[in-house]
This record gives structure tokens, sequence and C-alpha cells, in this order.
């Protein structure tokens, strides 16, 4: 299995060495001494981060296969102020409220990223959080009256949500001098442990330009775990793209919709929930936005994977 800190742990190894030979320099031992607790203290956090690495759930050889997979959702504020970022935390708890509902287990990669893991059985189905979320990705357009409106006037705002597949690490290759690791002290939850070291990272991937940030946890490898797996999940994203052109599968139909096609308006003056791909509604905005999502995923995927009842209805 490939350890992507390979290079990092030979390059410390050597720095390592370096440092023992002085520790017999009267002049240096001291300073040397100092640099070997740092260069090894390095070089246990990226051990520990390649171990937990081989506990990743492979989803098979075949990077279109995602069936079984885990899913990762992030949600994004889109045009609408303050009230586009209220919008996204709304649409958050939506999705947290039905993990909970149907027994799927979540966890915060960061504050706007979740990953569901388990399985569900919903209307005789037995389904994986990829194989139902994933036809949540694209743009989720609210119509309301914000509670910062003191004239009563609805304004409309939008928050983009990307579901992508957890890939493991044996489906997609990544060279360790593709990449750019930074690391930066956490802010926000945990508190001062967090604060108190560089556990936060930033990973580019220089080939395709993509940035990732982790800085949930409070130990450096397990953020650096996650933003390799925020990275390979992306990268997958990019190659799936490609694979589907190939085989000249239409998105707006049969599948992933791109982020910046707007997919739903949630509409609270007439508690409507309209999604556009299907062209229906469901006139239960208070119970779905709860949680009570079910329905409106069952429907959407059995209608997006079967479109000739897009052309029948």
């Amino acid at each position: 299995m490939h350890n992507p800190y390979s290079t990092q742990i030979s390059e410390l190894e050597e720095k390592i060495k370096a440092n023992e030979q002085l520790l017999d320099d009267p002049e240096l031992a001291e300073l040397a001494k100092q640099e070997l607790e740092s260069l090894k203290a390095q070089k246990q956090v990226l051990e520990d981060a390649a171990a937990e690495l081989t506990q990743d759930h492979p989803i098979g050889s075949d990077p279109s296969d995602t069936t079984q997979s885990n899913a990762i959702l992030e949600i994004r504020g889109g045009a609408g102020g303050d009230e586009a970022k209220i919008w996204a935390n709304d649409l958050l708890r939506m999705y947290v409220r039905f993990a909970e509902r149907i027994g799927l287990k979540y966890e915060y990669l960061d504050d706007t990223v979740i990953q569901f893991r388990g399985k569900a059985e919903l209307d005789g189905q037995v389904l994986h959080p990829y194989e139902l979320l994933k036809y949540e990705s694209g743009v989720h357009r609210v119509q309301r009256v914000p509670v910062t409106e003191a004239q009563g006037r609805v304004h409309t705002s939008t928050a983009s949500v990307a579901v992508l597949p957890e890939i493991a690490q044996n489906t997609i290759a990544i060279k360790d001098e593709d990449l750019e690791w930074q690391f930066m002290r956490a802010s926000g939850a945990g508190g001062q442990s967090v604060n108190k070291t560089s556990s936060a990272v930033r990973l580019t991937h220089t080939p395709s330009g993509i940035v990732v940030t982790s800085s949930r946890e409070r130990k450096q490898a397990q953020n650096r775990q996650i933003a390799l797996a925020l990275l390979r999940a992306q990268l997958w994203e990019i190659e799936e793209e490609k694979r589907l052109e190939k085989l000249g599968k239409a998105r707006s139909v049969i599948g992933r919709a791109m982020r910046a096609e707007k997919i739903r308006t949630y509409n609270y003056p007439q508690n409507r929930v309209t999604d556009h791909r299907i062209a229906v509604s469901w006139h239960a905005l208070d119970t779905i936005i709860d949680g009570d999502l079910e329905k409106v995923l069952l429907e959407v995927r059995q209608k997006l994977e079967n479109p000739e009842k897009l052309t029948e209805d």
C-alpha cells in the first residue's frame, strides 16, 4: 500500500542521522539534542498518520464503483450575504437530522464538511450514504423572509452542496512530490489544547490546483488524514466527470449534478420544496427541513436513474 508520507519520513531520518553525529561535539551537542527531539516528534506524527491510513475502507478497484461508499458532504453559502450563511447552516442541520432519523453515523470533518457512514433500509432498499445522497449535489435556493429583514420582504439566497464518495487510498494514485503541506494553529472549536500546536493543515495538490484544509481534530496526523481523504474524493470527481463524458452520459438527467446547477428551491411562504430536475414539488417544507428527507431522496433517485420516466410524466 502506498505511503504518502514516505518521502517526508526518509528526509527526517536523514536529518536525525546527521544530528546524532553532532552529539559528540561539545559546542553543538545541546543544539543537536534539541533538534533531535523535534525531528523525532515530527517523524512519529507522520508514522502515526501512515498507520491510520491503513484503516481505509476500499470501495473496489473500479473507480466508478461507489455503491457501498461512505459519503463526504460539504455545504457553502452562496449569494445572499449573512442569510446565505444561515441557510447553509440550516441545510447542514437538515442532513444531520436526516442521518439521525435513519440511523446513519456522521462525523464533522470541518465546520461545513460532514462524513456519513453505515447503511440504512429505506422503502425496502438497503442504501449506503453515497448512493443515497449523491443527487443532492448542486445549488439549493431558499425563498423566505430573513430574521434580519425588518420590512417583511422575501429574499432569495443560495447554498451549494457537494456530495462525494469516500475513496480508498489505493483507488487514486497521489505522488508525494505533487503535495504541498502547510501547518498552522487551529482556531475555533477545540479549545486551548487545539490552539497550542500547529495541528491544522492546508494541502495543495499542485497538478490540479486543488486546495483542501482540515482543522477540526486536535492531532495533526488526523487532520492530515482528513485532508488526504478530501483530496482523493475531489480527484475522483474529476476522473468521474471524464469517464461520464466518454460514455456520453447526460449529467443533467442521470446523475451527478454540477455544483453550479440549481437543483432545488425551498419556498417558505408556500411551504413548498421543488426539485427542478424532475419537476416535482412537495408541500411539506417544514418537516423536510427538519430532516424528513426520505420521500424526497427516494423519488429523486428513482426518477434520475430511470430517465424514461421523466419524459413520460
